[in-house]
């Protein structure tokens, strides 16, 4: 895979993206949400990926927002058109995925950044991150899930206070307040992911998948206790299940193979 924005290589089952814009601090424009669809597509269809670590290039920024340029003379409907496509192609995608996705925050993550991070399933942030939604400082309000997700995971009376406010916080506070799962060095952020993912990968993929999926119906308006109960059926047809409680049975450790 070779991409203008994006720096992409998929070692031990674990796909790396890397927004490669450092000096537009990994800014999202338009050509890098293209790239960012196409390999979130290529994650969820290879059977090789287990997982995948989304970052930004350099130590500054994660993602320090969109590319204001390219919209600055927008009107309703072409804003409209964008968060549209964005959320189904991007944003969502990366929610919806089968294969977990962990964002390794090594800096600013605000508005469409903040955004991204918010979609993936875990979020670990470097000890000198700051995160923020400050659309509000342009006119606009966060158009890419920001206010649903945001309030998801944090609450709506602390959602609204970040976002009417448009102020930045810092990752200890993000952790207290529940936006990011885990904060440490810069230098360990990497490491820190892969240790997730080395705990994930010895698990069942299709019972990782259909967790993922139940969690999501239980946050996005669907009847979550139905989609488990389904999610949770399926699995008692699956090749996993079998070898899981085998080995459970046979004391040893299980050797998924994702079917």
């Amino acid at each position: 895979m070779s991409y203008q924005n994006l720096i992409t290589e998929l070692t031990d089952n674990i796909l790396h993206i890397t927004i490669n814009r450092e000096k537009a601090l990994n800014a999202l424009n338009s050509a890098t949400l293209s790239e960012l669809a196409e390999v979130i597509e290529f994650a969820g269809e290879n059977n090789e990926v287990r997982g995948v670590l989304l970052t930004g290039a350099g130590e500054k920024a994660f993602v320090a927002g969109a590319d204001i340029k390219e919209f600055s003379d927008y009107d309703a409907r072409q804003g409209t058109e964008l968060a549209k496509n964005g959320q189904a192609k991007v944003f969502d995608a990366i929610e919806h995925s089968k294969k977990p996705f962990i964002a390794a925050i090594n800096g600013f993550a605000l508005g469409g950044g903040l955004e991204l991070a918010m979609a993936c399933h875990i979020r670990i942030a470097a000890d000198h991150a700051k995160l923020g939604l400050p659309e509000v400082t342009l006119g606009l309000i966060p158009g890419y899930g920001g206010t649903q997700r945001l309030t998801q995971l944090v609450g709506k009376g602390k959602a609204i206070e970040l976002i009417i406010t448009a102020n930045m916080i810092d990752a200890t506070e993000a952790q207290k307040i529940g936006l990011v799962n885990y904060v440490v060095p810069q230098a360990q952020l990497h490491a820190k992911a892969h240790e997730l993912f080395a705990a994930i990968k010895q698990r069942a993929p299709l019972a990782v998948s259909a967790a993922i999926k139940a969690v999501i119906a239980s946050v996005n308006g669907a009847e979550g206790y139905a989609v488990e109960i389904e999610a949770f059926g399926k699995c008692f047809d699956t090749g996993d299940f079998k070898e899981g409680v085998s080995a459970f049975v046979e004391k040893r450790k299980p050797n998924f193979n994702g079917k």
